[in-house]
């Protein structure tokens, strides 16, 4: 395992700039690497996208559209009983329907409400500059002090496997530790 210290820069250029003061601090080429970060939920993990299988906070989704459609289902079928009298037996499985569907809709999404409060920092969109200190003679700080002068928005430390000079086991959905609060 590496020491990596890693800036995430809101533009192209001042990660730029980051590399150039980099190496004139005498980082070698090897021990710096630079890549995008797509936003979240961008990350591509996924065959038909997205970084998780399913959103946080839809785990109980189906549970709750499934009771919505029973009390929809027989707040309808009521209803449509009473409109029978008035326009006929055909309400009664339209309002039944309509129920369903309306209370499906309604119970799914309060199945959802506003959950757990989020305590996973999503990392934002950017371009990351990583440097392997631990092959580097540099001192961590030293490193961290120059990616905020160039225009970090934030600075992080990761112990991360670092393979022909690139930080290989990188993952955008782990939140950073920050070393710049």
């Amino acid at each position: 395992m590496s020491t990596v210290i890693a800036g995430l820069f809101d533009t192209g250029p001042r990660a730029a700039a980051a590399l150039g003061q980099l190496r004139m601090a005498g980082v070698d080429d090897p021990d710096v690497c630079e890549f995008a970060i797509n936003p979240p939920g961008q990350h591509g993990s996924y065959a038909i996208g997205g970084d998780r299988d399913e959103s946080p906070g839809a785990e109980h989704i189906d549970e709750g559209g499934a009771k919505g459609a029973m009390m929809g289902g027989a707040v309808g079928l009521v209803v449509g009983a009473a409109a029978a009298l008035a326009v006929g037996p055909f309400a009664i499985p339209l309002a039944a329907g309509a129920g369903a569907y309306s209370g499906s809709l309604v119970g799914g999404l309060n199945e959802t409400g506003d959950g757990p409060p989020r305590t996973e920092r999503l990392r934002p969109a950017g371009t990351l500059v990583a440097v392997n200190v631990s092959a580097s003679d540099k001192d961590e700080l030293a490193i961290a002090r120059i990616l905020k002068s160039a225009g970090a928005v934030e600075v992080e430390r990761a112990e991360g496997q670092w393979t022909n000079g690139a930080w290989a086991d990188f993952d955008p959905l782990q939140p950073p530790n920050r070393i710049d609060q």
